[in-house]
């Protein structure tokens, strides 16, 4: 988000001074003000950006210093992502993005135990005051709001407790729209997105080693054999416990997608495809060691392709699927490289694409 999108001038509302006589006349925002940014932040269709917008709105609404946003992974305690908008010496609010073992630890354990406990906090600061809100979706708390601010909160606490609410109901939404049902993973709707906000990222790192954009198509072997033997509840089984060795193999900023039927699809960074191709075995074989109840052994072909700048998904998934149907003529158990393969040859222009449907 540009400088031109996290700073803004606005005015806020007075509070009636006989209602609440000890609070400052800026801390409650007018309802007007309140409404358009309300329209502002769940016009966003895209979860990162709806993140921003609330730091950003609630800041700008409450006259705060600071809006921490902490969210916990998708059916999980671990903390995801923490967004955070700061208003600088000039006044002007600024939203960043902190990767959760890079956070203030003592942030970090305030908005876990908010979490934890499910319970609203006020305080006193030697230097202000602080509010903490957790979000709560079917009772239980998926992210939690920070505000702190050099005047009382008090009568902001039922406009954060609102956003809270318009946020864990809308983000609901949005997560049915964009993960598959059965796995919780992302779908093959949110694809371009998620592979245009990975190469943004690439494009945004200021230190380190170069790391390119990679994309995986992975295939469970057989899979047909095992409903036809099992039946499709069996499947279903072996499908989600896939995804949960998924989740456990992968690191945090990797996207996973369940394709469609046995067909997945993993985008990551890497500097180098050497490193690609040991991540991917490294999964490939703890699969083909595990005993799925019922089924027993179950393999998985991997197929990968560098993601270009300029790539455009069916471009890139038809690279990585030619490298798939490799693998699965080969002897299946496999992971092939497009590249490498192109390089020596192995992949002629009669190849036919394989099992993915392309956009």
């Amino acid at each position: 988000m540009d400088e031109s999108q996290t700073t803004h001038d606005h005015d806020v509302g007075r509070v009636d001074p006989g209602a609440m006589a000890a609070v400052p006349a800026a801390a409650a925002p007018a309802h007007a003000h309140v409404l358009d940014s309300v329209a502002a932040f769940t016009h966003h269709r895209d979860i990162d950006a709806l993140d921003h917008s609330l730091v950003l709105s609630l800041a700008e609404l409450a006259s705060a210093s600071r809006v921490s946003l902490a969210k916990r992974v998708v059916g999980g305690s671990e903390v995801e992502s923490i967004v955070q908008c700061v208003a600088g010496p000039d006044g002007r609010c600024r939203v960043q993005v902190i990767e959760p073992p890079l956070a203030d630890p003592s942030l970090l354990a305030r908005l876990d135990r908010r979490m934890e406990q499910v319970q609203i906090a006020v305080e006193q600061l030697p230097a202000g005051y602080r509010l903490s809100v957790p979000m709560l979706r079917e009772g239980r708390a998926i992210a939690a709001l920070e505000m702190d601010s050099g005047m009382p909160l008090g009568a902001v606490r039922p406009l954060a407790e609102g956003f809270a609410r318009i946020y864990a109901n809308y983000t609901a939404l949005l997560h049915e729209s964009e993960r598959d049902k059965l796995t919780g993973l992302y779908n093959r709707r949110s694809l371009e997105r998620q592979l245009q906000r990975l190469l943004q990222q690439k494009d945004q790192a200021q230190a380190g080693p170069s790391r390119e954009v990679w994309l995986a198509i992975l295939d469970i072997d057989h899979f047909k054999h095992i409903n036809d033997s099992y039946g499709h509840i069996y499947g279903d089984e072996v499908i989600l416990l896939l995804a949960q060795q998924m989740r456990a193999c992968f690191r945090r900023g990797d996207v996973l997608f369940r394709f469609g039927g046995e067909e997945f699809v993993i985008l990551f960074a890497a500097a180098a495809e050497a490193t690609v191709k040991a991540v991917l075995e490294r999964f490939r074989q703890k699969v083909a060691g595990y005993v799925f109840p019922q089924v027993g052994r179950v393999t998985v072909s991997i197929g990968y392709a560098h993601v270009g700048r300029s790539d455009y998904p069916g471009n890139v998934l038809d690279r990585a699927d030619k490298a798939l149907y490799f693998a699965k003529n080969h002897g299946r158990n496999a992971t092939w490289g497009y590249e490498s393969l192109d390089a020596a040859g192995a992949i002629g222009q009669a190849l036919a694409v394989g099992t993915i449907d392309l956009f």
